[in-house]
């Protein structure tokens, strides 16, 4: 008897994780064919109309960069110094030092040579005490703020509070942005007339390039396998996650290192929450508000403006990163569950939030569960062995082929790696996904689900090197 019914959970829960693996890949698959064509009429239309246009302010928006800091004393005068010199006609640049405990705030002193200035600040959102407002004597449009600790959606709320402009972009204090990036991100929402109310970029991996005072000089891949590897997850979710769901506005996520917002609809969201996704949350967030409103506003994903960040180099940082990064987007999805299959929300409550659920939710337990199936296969051998080989096939097509997949995306049209034999790389070790870095990234995620259950809300500790430097 006992025999009997361990012999059905094993063929029910091989046959849930088959299924659920072949409805997973079909979808992929679709958005792989939307990525593809949409991303090649952009590289195009990029090509036909340059963007030389919009450097006169007459055509151009005015936009305040908002760059929140904490601890980022090795990388924030390389990423300001990036800012300092984009090709943009009008804006300004607001640092905003969240109570670091390093040299942060004394780098930006000394370097930018600040003086205090005195101002009224306008209070539309609540945030943490400002000690001071400090402005460059060397650049003008650049602003320093030096408030007490509330983390990173409250320090963007407080450079929101002080920015003068109508769009803001937030990114992150140890990034690094091409000099066209906010020429091209913001050419949507120039060309909508006010239809679209954020955009964003791809953000990509700096580890293994050469920057000199804050500017990408030659793209390179460096040679831990592990960064390698987030070189290529970005690139899968970028190109082919984010460009899929852009083109039927169906985004919940614009990256907090490099997205552009309308000031007017975030301060009447309510401004940034504080979670652990507070990017991907104010997106639901806005996306509730237009449909409770009935505007037809648009959420945006361009692939070409190109953000360069620093990626974890080590197992403890990653693990930390992509707990911290499932947790909030179990917080984001938990928040707005009321969206899930109500035909109020239109498509983003009946594709993109199921979407966000069933599969990148959920997703890393179908799979562990598929691990542990194959497993138990194993040993207990017989019928279940086909089974669980056709099952392993499929999750190396789902893990392997589609980042192989992202990898010809990129040649194909942005072709950011210039050497042949980064390209091989990427080939190499997106063949090798599967057996051992996907594993890795079920369990870390997995763990994210425990913490929710525990209750955790911290960011955890993160290295930085300063890349950007």
């Amino acid at each position: 008897m006992l025999n009997s019914i361990w012999h059905y959970l094993l063929y029910f829960f091989g046959t849930a994780v088959f299924i659920y693996m072949g409805v997973v890949m079909l979808f992929y698959f679709i958005m792989f064919l939307i990525s593809a064509v949409q991303l090649r009429r952009q590289y195009q239309l990029n090509d036909e109309e340059p963007y030389e246009d919009l450097l006169n302010v007459s055509y151009t928006t005015p936009l305040s960069i908002l760059v929140p800091a904490y601890n980022e004393e090795k990388g924030i005068i390389g990423s300001v110094r990036s800012l300092l010199s984009i090709e943009y006609p009008e804006y300004e640049v607001i640092v905003i030092n969240d109570g670091s405990s390093d040299a942060t705030m004394q780098q930006l002193i000394k370097e930018f040579q600040l003086k205090k200035v005195n101002r009224v600040i306008r209070q539309q959102l609540q945030t943490k005490e400002i000690n001071a407002l400090y402005q460059s004597e060397l650049y003008e449009y650049l602003y320093v703020v030096d408030k007490e600790n509330g983390g990173k959606s409250d320090a963007l709320n407080a450079g929101i509070n002080i920015s003068h402009y109508p769009y803001f972009c937030s990114i992150d204090g140890d990034s690094v942005l091409e000099r066209d990036a906010f020429l091209k991100v913001m050419k949507p929402i120039i060309d909508s007339n006010g239809d679209v109310i954020a955009s964003g970029g791809s953000v990509r991996i700096a580890n293994g390039c050469q920057i000199e005072n804050g500017a990408v000089v030659s793209v390179g891949l460096a040679r831990e396998p592990i960064v390698v590897m987030q070189v290529i997850e970005y690139l899968r979710a970028f190109l082919m996650g984010r460009i899929g769901l852009s083109r039927h506005n169906l985004l919940l996520i614009v990256s907090g290192a490099f997205g552009v917002f309308s000031k007017r609809w975030v301060i009447e969201a309510g401004g940034y929450s504080k979670t652990v996704g507070e990017d991907m949350e104010l997106v639901v967030r806005l996306h509730r508000l237009l449909k409770d409103r009935k505007e037809k506003k648009q959420i945006v994903y361009i692939a070409d403006p190109v953000c360069w960040t620093e990626a974890p180099d080590e197992m403890k940082y990653l693990s930390r990163q992509r707990n911290r990064w499932h947790r909030g987007l179990f917080d984001s999805l938990w928040k707005h569950k009321k969206m899930m299959f109500n035909p109020k929300y239109g498509s983003i409550g009946m594709v993109s939030m199921p979407y966000f659920f069933f599969i990148e939710l959920l997703g890393p337990l179908m799979e562990l569960f598929g691990y542990l199936f194959i497993v138990i296969s194993l040993i207990v051998g017989g019928i279940y062995l086909e089974f669980a080989y056709l099952l392993f096939m499929m999750m190396v097509i789902y893990g392997s082929l589609y980042s192989m997949a992202a990898v010809l995306l990129e040649e194909w049209s942005l072709r950011k790696f210039p050497k042949v034999q980064d390209i091989f790389v990427l080939f190499f070790f997106s063949l090798t996904e599967s057996f051992w870095y996907r594993p890795l990234t079920v369990i870390w995620r997995c763990h994210g689900f425990v913490d929710v259950l525990r209750k955790k809300t911290g960011w955890g500790d993160m290295q930085r090197k300063g890349v950007s430097q």
